[in-house]
């Protein structure tokens, strides 16, 4: 079989593999729904590196075996979690969330992640919200490229967190991100997970993680900075800075 440029390594799951249509993914990865093994999964092939990958990976497999519902990777039929900047992960049906109930269910989910990972490794390349108080680049962040006056106003934000305990955030739980299942709810894409302070994640619709006024600010100020940043200078990344207070 010829594949696509960058997705020769889909062969690496055996000879009965198929890619069948692209999904939503994001502009950083190429995402398909892929059949292997005789089941259908997703297969997420982007420029990420091999320590990078295996972050993420053993991550998924750890949070899985905790019963945190996420994709997990499907192994090459060598056990390679990942290959050639390809993974490949169950797929996960349901809805995204709509009501203020989901959306309890999904800050649940988040805290849940909270706790297992506090004191987790950083993500290879990246930096926290608190380390770019004095960084200046971290991963997709480059603070240069931003006005002067945009990067005092994040850092602002970001100075609310200082001394918090760290652990893995998941780093974009919007709707497209979250799955509402019979079972319960289930957090996908997590390209941009990191260790940062756990209030990135909390800003969320009905105030759904039950903060109190000062702790919403916090959050939501903290997480429209790290937005506007992450994607700068895309007209959401401007929207994002805009909620940003002047310091």
């Amino acid at each position: 079989m010829t594949w696509p440029v960058g997705w020769e390594a889909l062969g690496r799951w055996g000879d009965d593999v198929a890619r069948i249509e692209p999904l939503a993914g994001g502009v950083a990865n190429d995402v398909w729904s892929v059949r292997v093994y005789g089941r259908l999964a997703v297969g997420r092939l982007g420029a990420r590196s091999d320590a990078d990958l295996a972050w993420e990976t053993e991550l998924l497999r750890r949070l899985d075996r905790e019963g945190l519902a996420v994709p997990v990777p499907i192994p090459t039929t060598d056990g390679r979690l990942f290959a050639d900047g390809l993974v490949v992960m169950t797929y996960v049906e349901g809805t995204p969330p709509e009501t203020e109930a989901d959306w309890r269910r999904v800050a649940d989910a988040l805290r849940r992640l909270h706790r297992l990972t506090r004191g987790w490794p950083q993500r290879p390349g990246w930096r926290s919200s608190t380390d770019l108080l004095h960084a200046e680049t971290g991963t997709k962040i480059d603070l240069g490229a931003m006005p002067p006056e945009g990067v005092a106003r994040c850092r602002a934000a970001w100075a609310r967190l200082a001394g918090r305990e760290t652990c893995v955030v998941h780093g974009d739980p919007n709707p497209r991100n979250v799955r509402v299942t019979a079972n319960g709810v289930a957090l996908i894409d997590w390209d941009e997970a990191h260790v940062d302070v756990p209030d990135l994640d909390l800003a969320l619709p009905h105030n759904a993680a039950g903060l109190d006024d000062e702790a919403h600010d916090i959050a939501a100020q903290a997480s429209a900075a790290w937005e506007a940043a992450v994607c700068w200078d895309d007209e959401y990344a401007i929207k994002r800075l805009a909620e940003v207070r002047a310091v």
